[in-house]
């Protein structure tokens, strides 16, 4: 008998023979020559566990990682930068005062012995601001929720845009507007306000003028279009699936606001009203105007009076010595601190707020 044909893989329908056994021995494909660009490819390519190129020692993520760094070191430089010039320029009038500067009621740093206080400045400078924010924000929500979910789109963009021009108007317009238009208007309601209301503290008897009343009506003005602008870029960044799945539940347009527009944009709006509080407590011309610049802690709105630190610093900055000037830098330095307090304060409520969202989600 002859030797037994091999067979092929396609045995019955003619196919080409298989080969059985690798030619050369084996361990061989480990020898071939490996090229420099990548071991363990012969071509030198990037396949699968190949080792990927290494970085270069100065390239363009390394600078750009470097400038954003030099560009965060720098805000922090520059903002003890100013707190050590406020301190370095305060310190010799503090010094100098012979009364105490928190709590003294006067301001009178170029008589000999000086003597001046921020208690009234401090306590004018918060109350109008917080006064400006209790009118302003209602209206700012309001007016963020119309353009944001009822206006037609033309109507929303264009209001929109004269809400953002308003805040493009400078601030001595609106003192100017707000002492020679706003004075008598609002020392009418001062009146009216007084005659029916007068039992509550802050309603108290006149003159009335220039006011508390009138400054923070002035501000609530000035400070609108912040929160609105941002309080409504906020709504409109909520999830259309929440808001859909709100109104699919059989809710009505105002519960779909209530319970997936305004929770998800809580921070945002939080951040708005801290930012337009941060305005508020730095104005200086309009305050200047509309304020009576006299130094005394009271809570009647309505009479004639008011100050606040900025303002002050406006007012008397011409026409104080060297230790009056040192005297309005120190009461420069506590608005300096009132402000970074807000900030902080602002950046807790919001982080706090996101850490419960993530941890509800």
């Amino acid at each position: 008998m002859g030797d037994t044909p091999q067979r092929s893989a396609h045995a019955g329908t003619g196919g080409t023979p298989v080969a059985t056994s690798h030619e050369g021995p084996a361990g061989a494909s480990a020898r071939v020559a490996e090229r420099p660009g990548n071991p363990g490819r012969p071509d030198g390519g990037l396949g699968g566990g190949g080792a990927l190129p290494r970085a270069r020692a100065f390239g363009a993520e390394r600078a750009f990682r470097g400038l954003t760094l030099a560009a965060g070191t720098t805000v922090l430089v520059v903002i003890a930068a100013i707190a050590i010039f406020l301190v370095a320029k305060a310190v010799p009038a503090l010094r100098a005062n012979t009364e105490s500067f928190w709590t003294f009621e006067g301001w009178f740093p170029n008589d000999n012995p000086p003597q001046f206080g921020i208690g009234a400045l401090a306590f004018g400078t918060v109350l109008s601001s917080l006064l400006a924010l209790l009118m302003a924000v209602p209206v700012a929500l309001g007016i963020a929720l119309y353009l944001s979910h009822y206006a037609p789109r033309r109507l929303g963009n264009a209001l929109g845009f004269l809400i953002d021009l308003l805040a493009a108007v400078p601030s001595v317009v609106f003192g100017l507007w707000g002492r020679d238009y706003l004075a008598q208007p609002v020392a009418d309601l001062s009146a009216w306000l007084n005659r029916y209301f007068g039992w509550i503290p802050i309603f108290g008897d006149g003159p009335y003028g220039n006011s508390i009343l009138l400054g923070s009506v002035v501000l609530a003005i000035m400070v609108l279009p912040i929160i609105t602008s941002l309080s409504r870029e906020v709504f409109r960044q909520t999830p259309t699936a929440n808001e859909e799945a709100a109104l699919a539940l059989g809710a009505t347009r105002w519960e779909m606001i209530r319970t997936a527009v305004l929770p998800y944009g809580r921070p945002g709006v939080i951040a708005a009203v801290m930012l337009g509080l941060g305005r508020a407590l730095g104005e200086t011309i309009a305050l200047a105007l509309t304020l009576g610049s006299t130094y005394a802690i009271s809570f009647n709105i309505l009479a004639s009076g008011g100050n606040s630190i900025a303002a002050n610093i406006a007012n008397r900055f011409a026409e104080a010595n060297d230790t009056g000037r040192g005297a309005l830098i120190a009461s420069g330095l506590v608005l300096f601190a009132i402000t970074l307090i807000v900030n902080i304060t602002a950046r807790a409520i919001i982080y706090r707020r996101r850490e419960f969202t993530e941890s509800a989600a």
